[in-house]
């Protein structure tokens, strides 16, 4: 069974395949990129995000974006298995709220499961060379046996290593649901019936800097100063994530991680409180890490969501499909981290390089003839603060092991069986404060984003 998985990772067809593509829907990519000191730029890996858009039965949507590291295995195993565990009937029209949102944890528990039983028979090899080759020796002080199972070695940690993180948005029953592991952002913009606009980031990073996630690690017995200060765990950012054998097995090996009463690092997904999208006019936005890191290189973070929408904006406004708006979005991005490093200037530093990037863009009753003006063109009274948004209760814990689907599921079966131009200038805010990990929301006029957005905190205080 677990070869038969890994020939369905290396196959260049998925049973997904078969499924219709939301049309309602555009996905912008780029690779990841190093800046050469005699002007070339150069790829170090593979693009290793991922993403789908799907469209299911009775209204129901599924859209994500997978931010993979140490190669692309583990995104796209998860883009391919997720859907299989959430789009062939599990949801019904007649679920609730708390149904949903079990079967989306129940999904990514059963679809990590999936995964490892796919690399098992390489982690069993790898245990047993390990166990076979003579501690303290160089690779020349082998002998020829030794120096082939260490070579074997090479490779099949290569076949083992990797994870990723993601963002999965779900629209069922007119209701949007997100689902958050990791690193990657959600952002959803809705016009109000006032004519004002809302810009929410639903969920927060899972990283260091999170400190309900300081607060789980803790509570596992882990120094949280400690933590704090290496802020990369095993060569991450994520405190969430999908996949990586060794933060989930090895952990104990791991001098941050060691101490830990159970694993630290998860696949459990955060799941925000759904957001009806009866009468909604607007659009969500699911962006991998490295398409908001490169972002916040070149400007800070501060900025980073309202410049963000005021680009999506910009293009909806001028191009003729979303592909296009996604694709020319992703462009602006990376024209203006490189113009950064180019300029010298104080934020030069910080955009040496960046990672793949992906944005997808789904429009919620918004054409692109309707679209919203850019801000020079746009000409509205000034914008406003607006009521917060109450902070969504945190997701329930994943089903006890008694009550988890196995990893002989939909999932498990299904994949067995397979076969213009220049950057916007910096938008400013009477406040300085960056979002710092919480729900945040800024308005514009009902024409466009414009400078000097109305921000609020997830906690009610006003932050204009």
């Amino acid at each position: 069974m677990a070869s038969q998985r890994r020939q369905m990772m290396q196959s260049h067809q998925s049973w997904t395949d078969d499924l219709p593509l939301c049309e309602m829907c555009g996905v912008g990519t780029a690779p990841n990129c190093t800046y050469g000191p005699d002007g070339k730029d150069t790829q170090s890996h593979p693009n290793e995000d991922g993403h789908f858009r799907f469209r299911g039965e009775e209204g129901c949507f599924l859209y994500g974006v997978f931010n993979g590291f140490d190669g692309s295995r583990v995104s796209s195993f998860v883009s391919q298995c997720l859907t299989a565990e959430l789009l062939l009937g599990q949801l019904k029209s007649t679920h609730t709220d708390a149904d949903v949102r079990r079967i989306l944890s129940q999904a990514f528990d059963v679809v990590e499961k999936s995964y490892f039983e796919t690399i098992g028979d390489a982690l069993a090899e790898k245990a047993t060379i390990i166990s076979q080759l003579p501690e303290g020796l160089s690779f020349h002080q082998l002998s020829p046996q030794s120096q082939k199972l260490s070579e074997r070695l090479k490779d099949l940690e290569q076949e083992v290593s990797g994870g990723a993180t993601a963002v999965v948005a779900l629209i069922h029953n007119n209701k949007l649901y997100i689902a958050n592991v990791g690193t990657n952002r959600a952002l959803l913009c809705k016009s109000t019936s006032d004519g004002q606009n809302q810009v929410i980031q639903i969920g927060r990073p899972h990283t260091t800097e999170n400190e309900d996630e300081l607060q789980r690690l803790a509570g596992l017995g882990l120094d949280v100063s400690g933590l704090r200060q290496a802020a990369l765990i095993a060569g991450q950012s994520s405190t969430r994530r999908i996949g990586d054998y060794r933060v989930k097995y090895n952990y104990t090996d791991i001098d941050l991680l060691s101490a830990a009463k159970n694993k630290p690092i998860i696949a459990e997904p955060e799941i925000q409180a759904s957001q009806s999208l009866e009468g909604v006019t607007g659009f969500l936005l699911l962006m991998s890490e490295g398409l908001i890191k490169a972002l916040e290189s070149a400007h800070g973070p501060e900025q980073a969501n309202q410049e963000m929408v005021a680009m999506v904006a910009a293009e909806l406004a001028q191009q003729g499909t979303l592909e296009a708006v996604a694709q020319s979005v992703v462009e602006r991005v990376k024209r203006l981290h490189h113009d950064v490093y180019a300029s010298g200037r104080q934020r030069a530093s910080h955009c040496s390089r960046h990672e793949d990037m992906t944005l997808l863009i789904r429009t919620l009753n918004y054409t692109l003839a309707d679209g919203a003006l850019t801000p020079t063109q746009a000409r509205v009274p000034p914008p406003r603060s607006i009521p917060p948004i109450t902070r969504p209760p945190r997701a329930p814990a994943l089903l006890q092991e008694t009550e988890a689907a196995s990893s002989d599921s939909v999932a498990a079966r299904r994949c067995s069986q397979t076969r213009p131009d220049g950057s916007l200038p910096m938008l400013t805010s009477p406040s300085s404060t960056g979002c710092g990990g919480r729900t945040m929301e800024t308005s514009w006029g009902h024409r466009g984003p414009q400078p000097g957005w109305g921000l609020s905190d997830g906690g009610g205080q006003d932050l204009g």
